[in-house]
């Protein structure tokens, strides 16, 4: 007979494993890279349809040997409690493969299909799959900020070059924040490095809280700078929204052991427009528009004026 001890790991493992499966089953079907440089990168499949092509105007752009600008589509519709993916090739030069065979027009998707086009291979796991909770972690820790659990710069630098070249091909705006926390050093000199290790944890959270919308992408590029990108978000708007965030920052209290710490942003604001060519130009400006407003006396906003 097993005695209390043993029952109670076994129960801890029935609750563990409950506790996974719900977490897997809010989890919608995704396409799983395998091998290659972008090995372990994952791509949500939401109701509706996805592109998938070397043009920026696609859903997903990939710009690899033997893919072509518009390669292939996945529509995916609610079946019951699940969702079905049907994958579409929209004439693609090379072909899209799927198990190796090369799909004439369309099929529909099956758990762990694997998906080849070029030189990138897709698996397809299906809504609720547990399977990809553990490329979620792997995923999370290799893109986001151990501290903050923000972006980090690497995750951020590939998705600002993507989103200006697709501003090229669209015309759809698109504006970037840039802000350094005020006098960052003196506030770590003075209360020490735990204080300000909150001061950036407490700071991230209420502007991911409260700060940014569905789809714009927050990073801490590094120490006290943060960035934050706004797709579809023009220099008018962007302005207001890093007003927002100044005051945001400004009128929240960041108590540390009984102490009320002192904390405001310089905050620059740039949009795409002509003479940029990649996202470095892009962040040159907003990093120009940083250095204004610390000239012009900190805790303010400015926008790029070349």
């Amino acid at each position: 007979m097993a005695d209390d001890n043993s029952t109670l790991v076994i129960t801890n493992i029935y609750e563990a494993l409950k506790a996974t499966d719900k977490e897997a089953s809010a989890r919608p079907a995704c396409l799983l890279v395998v091998g290659g440089e972008l090995n372990g990168t994952l791509f949500d499949l939401i109701p509706g349809k996805m592109s998938v092509g070397r043009s920026p105007s696609n859903t997903v752009s990939l710009e690899f040997q033997g893919i072509s600008r518009h390669h292939f589509e996945i529509d995916t519709t609610p079946h019951g409690e699940e969702t079905r993916s049907k994958i579409i090739d929209l004439g693609s030069s090379n072909g899209t493969f799927v198990n190796n065979a090369r799909i004439a027009e369309s099929m529909v998707l099956k758990k762990n299909d694997i998906i080849k086009i070029g030189t990138i291979a897709f698996k397809y796991l299906p809504k609720g799959d547990p399977e990809r909770l553990t490329y979620d972690k792997l995923h999370e820790d290799a893109n986001t900020d151990g501290l903050t659990k923000c972006f980090n710069k690497t995750f951020f630098n590939n998705a600002l070059d993507l989103e200006v070249k697709k501003s090229k091909v669209t015309g759809d705006p698109l504006s970037l924040i840039i802000f350094d926390l005020d006098y960052f050093k003196k506030l770590n000199d003075k209360y020490g490095h735990d204080a300000g290790d909150f001061v950036l944890k407490e700071m991230a959270n209420i502007i991911r809280a409260h700060g940014i919308r569905e789809g714009d992408i927050f990073a801490r590029y590094g120490g006290e700078e943060f960035v934050v990108l706004l797709p579809r978000t023009n220099l008018k708007h962007s302005f207001e929204i890093a007003e927002r965030l100044r005051r945001m920052i400004e009128g929240h209290s960041f108590i540390y052991e009984t102490q009320k710490l002192p904390v405001t942003a310089s905050i620059g604001v740039a949009d795409y427009r002509q003479g940029i060519h990649c996202g470095t130009d892009l962040f040159k400006r907003a990093d120009q528009a940083v250095y204004a407003s610390k000239e012009g006396g900190r805790n303010q906003v400015n926008f790029y004026k070349g």
